[in-house]
């Protein structure tokens, strides 16, 4: 027997039951969980069950609190026991930079309206008398939070969405998916078969077996956590109240709380843990836990009896030690599977009851309305290329961010293991020039350039880092002389064909290049009139298009085009991204330069202002777009990926005179803040062009796109006053440290939006940053306030770009 559904979803543990629940909520009942065996016999079942308010990132804090909400209603609304225990929780901090972090994460929790405050050691005594306070200088408190029983929460979200109509078929092994006819999904199981027209893999630790079946590998593996229970503590058996969970990364990495009368030990060793089922996950395991490995925790389970002494004479009557899925950055997989229309993933979250609430509402909100409130970026499964498809990377990667899961989350930091996977053929060149790199999608990317008396390793730090004055010098270059920047990573599609006009048109919200040799900055909407990808599409022929835009948008860019082209519609799209390096050529001397190594006319008759043209280049035949992301005079040069060393070699001793400088991200982040220019942490799933204030990048009567109708809503909502917020860019009266992104914006006192990216500019000297704030407080010369590690700065609406408000040098 076949049945036919809306979504079938493949997994019941927390993730899986949290999406079946949500898209029920949102309506579509004719939803399907299938269960191999009992809901939650993956990794559920063993969790320690822990949700904290005291994250820093954004949409994961929305995730949080949502989820704590839910916990806290679940059992009234279903009648199925939750066991939610809002004991609250401390996070010690006992380095100054740990003192930071957690005042960071308080400048973000304020604009969430979360219940937070940091407390010094007097304080700690008296809400967790039994905790050992020597060397801690503070602490993060967040009383609402608390832990559930990870059963009972998955078991409620599974009896809210048959309450709903959805279904539950459990002890049923689904053994294949296949493609079926007219787009949909053929989903075999034991006992039938189901016709879907969407599938989603909730498969948990089991989620690489359910990908193999559509020829994904899921970028995955499974690392192992252990936690302990002692017996029961005859201190505890008087206390009134639950004392609160205690996080501590610096000496026994991990968390303790009271498991009713006893103690738990939860603990994430500075050491790479193990791994299993590298080869293949058994399909017919449940229920899996594995002997305890003692001496792999020993020495944090040691530090965890001296910061929690009256815990020390117990003995321990049960040691848990589980699988856990870890992607190689440790986000979640949540969206959909590259290269696969309406195969989703629900998947790779290794605090899934902390997550799983919200990742379930989200990602039914992408899957109904074609996005959701909260930017997805950092969870879409596509943020990962077949670089990653490398099975000891996906490992390497897994151990390296287990350890950091209990280190200071510092902005930036990078992850090293497996790295380099993806280089441009100056890697070698810049590296040995100093450049400390960066990994983006894959791509190594000079992050900055070391001076002769740095290390050349990366600076990290919540207040200005050593690499400001390296990185003040590579903008002094750029904005006096001429600076070159190997930008390779950089996602790079060519669309050709007959109707690659009508196409392109079709595809982004500005009008396309009409002439040969045009150029628009434009933006690719999703039907609710929000953000994919902001592209720049230059008209290279008649018949082509080239699309740039930020590396990790590479698949969801290509995705999206392709299953946007029409039946019979004669376009091809194809991925040039790694046969074309980018070398970009910028400042007052980038004409100077470029005209010794090239016979073309640069004149501003010749080649003006924001077209593009073949030309060639040190004997290469290169693209090069008149365009400048930094507010200069200068050219991105699309080389040839075998010609770049050639290309760069020519450029740099033709500059030589001119004092040309290698310059890096930190420094192009820096003048595209002084030059008022948005970036990606601005345009996102979460805004419309209205409210990202960038309608002069857009054409609505120019005949129909995807997200014309919803944008035009919005511009109404505009005139009328009626946005939820808009994006200013602000000056700040910072102090040693510089807004990061997600800090909250405050006026009068109230609090009114966050930042979405900021920094120093160099050139100005000021703090610049970019926010989302209540429109009517972003008339330019608005007092604000912004949080920064805890405290507020003046700050003041810009009107206009404090660097060059007219535009005047690109076009000179």
């Amino acid at each position: 027997m076949t049945e036919h559904v809306r979504v079938v979803i493949v997994g019941g543990g927390i993730m899986g039951t949290s999406l079946l629940y949500h898209l029920a909520q949102e309506g579509w009942t004719d939803s399907v969980l299938i269960e191999k065996a009992e809901l939650t016999s993956g990794s559920t079942w063993h969790a320690a069950g822990q949700i904290t308010h005291g994250i820093s990132h954004w949409s994961l804090g929305k995730m949080n609190s949502y989820g704590v909400e839910l916990y806290n209603r679940l059992e009234a609304e279903t009648g199925q026991s939750v066991t939610w225990h809002g004991c609250g929780s401390l996070r010690m901090a006992y380095l100054d930079d740990e003192v930071d972090a957690i005042k960071y994460t308080l400048s973000v929790g304020r604009g969430q309206g979360v219940n937070m405050e940091i407390i010094g050691p007097d304080e700690i005594k008296k809400i967790h008398p039994f905790f050992n306070l020597d060397g801690v200088k503070a602490a993060l408190h967040t009383p609402d939070d608390g832990h559930v029983d990870p059963a009972g929460a998955a078991f409620g979200l599974a009896a809210g969405a048959r309450q709903m109509g959805a279904k539950v078929v459990r002890h049923n092994r689904v053994t294949n998916i296949r493609p079926a006819a007219d787009g949909e999904w053929l989903v075999e199981t034991e006992k039938g078969d189901y016709i879907c027209q969407h599938v989603v893999n909730a498969g948990g630790t089991y989620a690489r077996q359910i990908a193999e079946w559509v020829g994904y590998n899921l970028p995955m593996a499974n690392t192992t956590h252990h936690y302990f229970i002692t017996d029961a503590v005859d201190e505890f058996k008087d206390l009134d109240h639950e004392l609160p969970v205690v996080r501590d990364d610096q000496t026994y990495s991990g968390y303790i709380r009271m498991e009713q009368k006893s103690g738990l030990i939860g603990i994430y060793e500075k050491k790479p843990p193990a791994t299993v089922w590298d080869d293949g996950t058994p399909w017919d395991a449940e229920n899996e836990l594995f002997d305890p490995d003692y001496d792999q925790v020993m020495e944090c389970l040691e530090q965890a009896l001296i910061r929690m002494p009256v815990l020390e004479k117990y003995g321990i009557k049960r040691a848990v030690h589980g699988a856990i899925p870890m992607p190689p950055d440790g986000n979640m997989l949540l969206g959909p599977t590259p290269g696969l229309k309406n195969f989703w993933n629900c998947c790779g979250s290794h605090v899934g009851i902390a997550w799983g609430p919200g990742a379930g509402k989200y990602l039914a909100q992408w899957m109904v309305h074609g996005t959701a409130e909260v930017n997805m970026r950092d969870f879409d499964p596509r943020r990962f290329g077949p670089y990653a498809d490398d099975r000891e990377y996906q490992i390497a990667r897994a151990k390296e961010d287990y350890i950091l899961r209990h280190e200071v989350p510092y902005p930036g930091r990078q992850r090293h293991e497996g790295r380099p996977k993806k280089t441009s053929p100056l890697y070698e060149r810049l590296k040995e020039a100093g450049a400390i790199h960066e990994e983006i999608f894959g791509w190594e990317r000079p992050r900055w350039f070391a001076r002769d008396d740095q290390p050349r390793e990366d600076a990290y730090g919540f207040k200005r880092p050593d690499w400001h004055r390296a990185v003040a010098e590579e903008c002094k270059a750029v904005r006096e002389s001429v600076g070159i920047m190997d930008l390779s990573a950089f996602g790079k599609i060519d669309v050709s064909g007959p109707d690659a006009h009508a196409f392109v048109e079709r595809m982004i919200a500005n009008r396309a290049p009409r002439k040969v040799g045009g150029i628009v900055l434009t933006h690719i909407l999703n039907r609710a009139g929000t953000i994919e990808a902001e592209v720049t599409v230059a008209r290279m022929a008649e018949d082509r298009f080239y699309f740039m835009f930020a590396a990790f948008s590479e698949l969801k860019v290509r995705d999206w085009l392709m299953q946007h082209r029409e039946e019979g519609e004669d376009v091809e799209i194809r991925v040039v991204s790694e046969e074309y390096g980018c070398l970009v050529l910028s400042g007052p001397k980038s004409r100077d330069v470029l005209r010794a190594v090239t016979n073309a006319p640069l004149d501003n008759e010749n080649f003006r202002w924001l077209t593009a043209q073949e030309i060639d280049v040190a004997g290469s035949r290169v693209r090069a777009l008149r365009m400048s992301y930094q507010g200069e005079l200068g050219w991105e040069l699309h080389v040839p990926m075998d010609d770049m060393l050639t290309v760069y070699d020519a450029l740099w001793a033709a500059g030589a005179d001119a004092g040309i400088a290698n310059f890096g991200s930190y420094a192009l982040n820096a003048m595209r803040l002084e030059k008022g220019f948005k970036g990606a942490s601005e345009l996102t799933n979460e805004v419309t062009l209205p409210e990202a204030d960038v309608m002069r990048f857009a054409k609505v009567d120019k005949g129909d796109f995807i997200g014309r109708d919803a944008t035009k809503a919005s511009m109404e909502k505009a005139e009328a006053g009626a946005l939820p917020w808009i994006c200013a860019q602000m000056e700040i009266d910072a102090n040693g440290s510089d807004p990061v992104a997600s800090e909250t914006i405050f006026h009068n006192g109230e609090k009114i939006g966050q930042i979405s990216s900021g920094g120093y500019g160099f050139t100005v000297g000021k703090s610049l940053a970019f926010g989302y704030i209540r429109p009517d407080c972003a008339d330019p010369g608005t007092e604000l306030e912004v949080m920064i590690l805890g405290e507020k700065y003046p700050a003041r609406v810009l009107g206009l770009p404090l660097y060059d408000p007219e535009s005047l040098l690109p076009r000179s």
